[in-house]
């Protein structure tokens, strides 16, 4: 599968190297899309998530990342380089909407963390209905993604395990956005959204998936 050229050169200097400071796993990999537009969503607790993500995805990953990121001319060109378009949180923004829809149309991985925003808790937050608008509105699948730690606060920790796990692709008429949806059908396909996400981590973590915060 073709990368971007710096994406290339990152990801394998990654791999050993998040080997060797996360120890981490993925699962699921059979889930894994072949081809064709997708979106990915997966909850967010640390800087390092956008790699983890990379590392268990075998397909270039397209961000959309906060605008306050793009300030710096030398990030901005960094982060462009590697996938990530600017998106102004809470507010309308039409362009990241419309970049988001430009990269499913060309039959890429948009990717989204749920939440919007990382956790400070290490417990999961409210879902943002960002994924499941764009879904519905290009007819794509969600592919569900949980980071999990293997620490007792579940925040990413160095020479801590890491897990990412990998879940099915979901369908909008499987999130229920069927006809013309409205809020209330977006605010539910982002919770079920999130409840495949805790139910990824109750396997790892041997809890039950409603028990999960």
């Amino acid at each position: 599968m073709r990368y971007n050229p710096l994406y290339s050169v990152l990801k394998v200097i990654a791999v050993p190297l998040y080997k060797l400071l996360f120890f981490y796993k993925i699962t699921g990999k059979e889930n894994l899309p072949k081809e064709g537009g997708y979106i990915i969503c997966s909850n967010h607790l640390s800087n390092n998530d956008p790699i983890f993500l990379g590392l268990a995805v075998n397909r270039q990953i397209y961000y959309m990342a906060k605008a306050e990121l793009f300030k710096n001319p030398v990030l901005s060109a960094l982060i462009r380089a590697l996938g990530a378009f600017p998106v102004q949180r809470g507010a309308g923004d039409g362009k990241a909407i419309n970049d988001a829809e430009k990269i499913i149309r060309d039959k890429k991985m948009l990717g989204i963390f749920i939440e919007g925003t990382r956790s400070k808790t290490g417990q999961f937050l409210r879902p943002k209905s960002g994924a499941a608008i764009i879904a519905s509105q290009m007819n794509v699948p969600v592919l569900p993604l949980c980071i999990t730690p293997k620490t007792k606060d579940r925040k990413v920790k160095l020479f801590h395990k890491t897990t990412i796990s990998i879940g099915k692709p979901m369908t909008p008429a499987e999130l229920g956005l069927g006809g013309e949806p409205g809020p209330e059908a977006y605010r539910g396909a982002a919770r079920t959204i999130m409840g495949e996400i805790k139910a990824l981590r109750a396997v790892v973590t041997g809890e039950r998936a409603e028990d999960i915060k």
